[in-house]
């Protein structure tokens, strides 16, 4: 029997990229997962590649810069469902740029997204993953370890976001939960396209990381016995990209 069978998991930004591969990954390991994305087509999309496991998926059309959905989010849940196993913050958003030039309102928005939605998810969600005693994974970035010129907004969010886990697991960790983070490089995703053409770079998604590789990564780490813990996890594609 799976590590993951008849867990719930939950999954923001699950209509692509990373998200998309982990949920979709998850159920076919035996979960009940939680769909969560803005785009309510990307997700329906998502469960019709689910093929005949689709009835295991739950479909929440959340706007996670919307405080309101994110309280309503966590109302449905607290009816539906008697707790939470897994919750993973997939969901982000980049904008390029310099210090000197990039606009406020992008810098504002990225923290919103990248940090605030998942602090206040997982604030509003811990009751019922105290239930369960389970597992937040956190996707960050690299650049969440390491910043450079052009991506200054983005790696603070980043940054921010690897305190805000840290900071989680000191607090829940003697109550038997688990956090993770994972900080990819490059992955193949609709978020890189527009990095490349940003940078003014060719995109070849086959020298970068595939999405499946972090999903299969953060499943491996969930599945481990509770006499250990995983709480970092650094992966990088293994060709040269530039």
């Amino acid at each position: 029997m799976s590590a993951f069978e008849s867990q719930m998991a939950l999954v923001t930004g699950a209509g692509s990229g990373i998200g998309k591969a982990i949920a979709l990954n998850l159920v076919r390991e035996g979960a009940v997962v939680g769909l969560i994305d803005k785009n309510l087509s990307s997700l329906e999309l998502v469960r019709e590649q689910a093929d005949h496991l689709g009835d295991r998926l739950i479909l929440f059309k959340t706007d996670l810069e919307n405080d309101q959905e994110i309280r309503s989010l966590a109302a449905s849940l607290g009816q539906r469902v008697d707790g939470v196993d897994i919750l993973v913050h997939s969901a982000g958003v980049i904008s390029l740029g310099n210090i000197e030039t990039a606009g406020i309102d992008e810098f504002d928005r990225q923290f919103r997204i990248n940090v605030r939605a998942p602090y206040f998810l997982t604030q509003v969600l811990l009751p019922l993953i105290r239930l369960r005693k389970g597992q937040v994974v956190f996707i960050n970035s690299s650049s969440g370890l390491r910043s450079r010129a052009g991506v200054a907004a983005y790696a603070a969010s980043k940054h921010a976001l690897k305190a805000v886990a840290d900071a989680l697991r000191e607090e829940v960790n003697g109550e038997g939960l688990r956090v993770l983070s994972v900080y990819p490089g490059r992955t193949a995703t609709p978020m890189q396209v527009e990095v490349f053409k940003s940078e003014g770079r060719s995109y070849v998604p086959e020298k970068l990381l595939q999405p499946g590789d972090i999903a299969r990564a953060v499943l491996s780490a969930l599945s481990h016995d509770r006499t250990a813990e995983i709480t970092d996890i650094h992966i990088r594609s293994s060709r040269k990209w530039d």
